[in-house]
């Protein structure tokens, strides 16, 4: 059997962390068997749906790397198909007529939970005789269509919850047609993964609802239903609930805002809730080969967005400059070469840093350093050009003996006077960048 997945989302706003990592987690299940992904569009809400929408999901799977198989499909193009199963649910039976207002359904829902009863539809609609209905239409009502559930056990094996059961009786019929007769996800989604033969679904575990729901629906297609994979949902680095900061962060602004590499993402994303070690993997191999759903528990996993920082910063510092050069040329930092890069690579967190280095190197900077005197004695003291990786030891030898200074009392003040910083590149590396000239000149103030 091949495997066929799909990432379905709604271009009704930008693609989140939350949507993101589902759709990871598919891809990546469909890459380690080998099967196909498809990317579904799910637009049939025509007024929150749009393309610029659409586009940046797109966007942003290309820059993550999540590429999907052939075509995306749009629901908006497949109305014929979804009437003609909608008829069929109607003649059967399985799709019946409601008029209730919406404050009717509410203060229906708060009677069942004042009695400490569940809040399932009773189903008056199917008593509704012909003269009731045509007064409801007279009144200007439009029904929604619900689907009828049968009564009875809906068990499956979900592949991380395990077995899980409902009880068919104690669910609510949902409502799968508005009215005004647009038909909402749940149908829309059950006919697409019939329709594209879908073999497995994943998901988060708020959706495991619904998935008794569909399972049913499957059925009533006469289809056998697919596998599903249902996600914990994930909590902060303290375990509580994820914060509207963290869980809508959008892959533009994890791009654009956050400057994160798409791996330092991927890697934590693709790990979270298993026990594998997350690591600074710079390509997705090791995750798809390493991928299983038998690896993730059922806990929630906590989500820490400085573990993204911290791999960003790894795989920083171990990339190369071939790698890196098409990225500093697209930020107009052209003259950056292999040489500048090695030396400056491992003080950046986020590659923007490296603008500050470059600024630093080329100047003008403010030194900080507070002892003339010494600082002066060490301008004296600079070897002839050329310089190379083994001119600051010279330099610093020499001004030892001549001076003294020893240690941090060595190095700070000079680092400080190059740089205008107490942090930075080793400066063995840093001082041919600099090259005598622009030394001088920073020592002399």
């Amino acid at each position: 059997m091949t495997i066929r997945t799909r990432f379905a989302p709604s271009p009704t706003g930008a693609i989140h962390v939350g949507n993101l990592r589902t759709a990871l987690i598919t891809w990546l299940f469909a890459r380690h068997h080998g099967g196909h992904y498809l990317l579904r569009i799910d637009d049939t809400d025509v007024e929150r749906s749009k393309d610029v929408f659409t586009d940046a999901i797109m966007a942003g799977l290309t820059w993550m790397g999540i590429n999907w198989d052939g075509d995306k499909v749009h629901q908006r193009d497949r109305m014929d198909a979804y009437a003609k199963v909608i008829a069929d649910l109607k003649a059967n039976g399985r799709l019946y007529p409601c008029y209730e207002t919406a404050d009717e359904l509410a203060l229906k829902r708060k009677s069942l939970l004042a009695r400490s009863l569940p809040p399932v539809y009773d189903r008056a609609a199917l008593s509704l005789t012909d003269t009731q209905i045509k007064a409801y239409e007279a009144e200007g009502r439009k029904p929604h269509w619900r689907f009828k559930l049968n009564d009875t056990p809906i068990v499956w094996n979900d592949l991380i919850r395990g077995e899980v059961k409902f009880d068919g009786k104690l669910l609510s019929d949902p409502v799968l047609i508005r009215e005004d007769g647009t038909p909402l996800y749940h149908l829309c989604s059950v006919i697409d993964d019939i329709d594209f033969e879908i073999t497995h679904i994943v998901r988060g575990e708020d959706h495991v609802t619904n998935t008794a729901t569909h399972i049913q629906m499957f059925e009533a297609m006469g289809a056998t239903p697919p596998q599903f994979a249902h996600l914990p949902l994930v909590s902060d680095a303290e375990g509580g609930k994820l914060s509207k900061r963290l869980g809508s962060l959008s892959v533009q602004e994890l791009r654009e805002t956050e400057d994160l590499e798409p791996m330092a993402i991927a890697n934590v994303l693709a790990r979270l809730g298993t026990a594998d070690p997350i690591e600074a993997y710079d390509s997705y191999e090791p995750l798809i080969t390493a991928f299983d759903f038998s690896k993730f528990s059922r806990g929630s996993p906590k989500f820490d967005p400085d573990e993204m920082v911290r791999l960003n910063a790894k795989l920083l510092h171990d990339m190369p400059f071939a790698k890196a050069q098409p990225r500093l040329n697209a930020m107009g930092l052209t003259q950056v070469d292999a040489m500048f890069w090695d030396t400056v690579k491992p003080n950046l967190e986020r590659m923007r840093d490296i603008k500050d280095w470059w600024n630093v190197v080329n100047g003008p900077i403010t030194g900080t350093a507070q002892d003339a005197d010494f600082i002066g004695a060490a301008a004296t003291l600079l070897p002839p050009a050329p310089w190379d990786a083994t001119t600051w030891k010279q330099w610093t030898d020499t001004v030892k003996e001549k001076t003294g200074r020893k240690g941090k009392d060595l190095f700070m003040p000079l680092r400080q006077a190059l740089t205008g910083m107490d942090h930075g590149p080793e400066l063995a590396t840093l001082l041919p960048l600099l090259g005598p000239e622009r030394t001088q000149k920073r020592l002399k103030g």
